[in-house]
């Protein structure tokens, strides 16, 4: 296996982008990440997406995105793996080029959302759940991340305030972004007092649906000087699985693809979360990320809360989170999530995060999540020398 590094980013500005069909969104930020790398050959694309075929109409995706980019001819792969689709086609990028068979991987991850009403987002969305023991009986993925949230708060008497600080974190760190959706600071008092949602989740504790995408190149570590003077390489790349359904996992609070994807990719890093300068969570709900936190070994179960109380998360903190937004503030355009967080991770490790920028990030993780913690990919990123 060969060592991969990424050498161009592109991405689009997340939103309500009613005007752009979704496979125009895709290649504007895969034309910003070939122009970023000045590669002038592509050998393979690969395109993270779940909801093409079922609000958009369009499968076939990968194909149609190459065509209009001018890549006709070369392999192109659409990769479904709900909200991890993103995180997922990036790692298929990160294993062809590995292998030896591609030098040249362009992965994008994109969706498009809000052309559609609420009603068909949610029934899209909660097509990742199990079909026949949760979505069959009404369940929509905030009922099904309240009921993680309500055993969360029982057995650690944790407070729902407590959660507060992690969105207002993710808003702070939006503003300075100019490719977010949702660019305002966020007081305790607005979350406190936001509607609720599905007991004990609010408002505030949700990221938003909506329109985006993002992409990257990938080649050979030994090639990538000459396309980039700020190569960064992957360190780790593992992906892992649990059931579908809450009610089938052993343990409700223990987040085990979460755990077993990031021991797998501390292991490929030669790394472990002390080394971490930062961390693109999984934010799609505020007790996901304290759960993810928890499962990778950044704190104690029933502990995860305390490192937002205690200003760990913020970009001078321990641990920062989000550092551009998250999910909750930068916006979830659920397909295309997963390479966000990494092209955000890209900007960070190459020193151009401006005023978001953690000083001296040397090895940054990102952390892409499928269903309720069914399918999970971590990747660990470092700044080459």
């Amino acid at each position: 296996m060969r060592d991969v590094s990424i050498i161009g980013i592109g991405q689009v500005p997340v939103g309500d982008l009613w005007e752009k069909p979704i496979y125009i969104l895709a290649v504007e930020a895969m034309l910003a990440a070939i122009h970023d790398s000045k590669v002038e050959q592509i050998d393979a694309v690969y395109v993270g997406n779940m909801l093409s075929s079922t609000l958009a109409g369009q499968d076939l995706l990968a194909g149609l995105v190459a065509d209009h980019v001018g890549l006709r001819g070369v392999e192109a792969v659409k990769v479904e793996a709900a909200c991890s689709s993103g995180g997922i086609a990036f790692r298929e990028g990160y294993l062809a080029v590995a292998s030896g068979l591609v030098n040249f991987a362009l992965v994008c991850g994109v969706e498009k959302m809000l052309d559609h009403p609420g009603e068909e987002i949610t029934e899209g969305l909660v097509s990742a759940a199990d079909a026949d023991w949760e979505s069959a009986v009404g369940d929509s993925f905030v009922a099904i991340n309240a009921r993680l949230m309500q055993r969360y708060m029982y057995e650690y008497n944790i407070q729902h305030e407590d959660f507060a600080p992690f969105p207002i974190n993710a808003h702070h760190n939006a503003v300075n972004n100019p490719n977010a959706m949702l660019r305002y600071e966020l007081s305790k008092a607005q979350f406190d007092k936001a509607r609720m949602i599905a007991d004990p989740i609010n408002l505030l504790d949700c990221s938003p649906v909506c329109d985006g995408a993002a992409a990257v190149i990938l080649c050979p570590t030994e090639m990538a000087r000459q396309f980039s003077p700020y190569p960064i390489k992957v360190r780790g790349s593992a992906v892992a699985t649990d059931s579908l359904a809450l009610h089938d996992r052993h343990n409700l609070l223990r987040l085990e693809a979460v755990a077993l994807s990031a021991q797998k990719a501390f292991e490929q890093a030669r790394v472990q979360p002390q080394d971490i300068d930062f961390f693109e969570v999984h934010d799609a709900f505020s007790i996901m990320a304290v759960a993810s936190l928890e499962a990778c070994g950044f704190s104690e179960p029933g502990k995860g809360v305390y490192l937002g109380l205690d200003g760990e998360i913020g970009i001078n903190g321990k641990l920062p989170l989000c550092t551009m937004g998250g999910l909750k503030a930068r916006g979830h355009p659920v397909g295309a999530t997963g390479m966000y967080q990494i092209v955000e991770a890209m900007m960070q490790l190459r020193g151009l995060a401006g005023k978001n920028q953690v000083k001296d990030a040397t090895i940054g993780m990102a952390q892409n999540i499928g269903g309720s913690g069914s399918n999970v990919v971590t990747h660990i990123f470092e700044r080459e020398a």
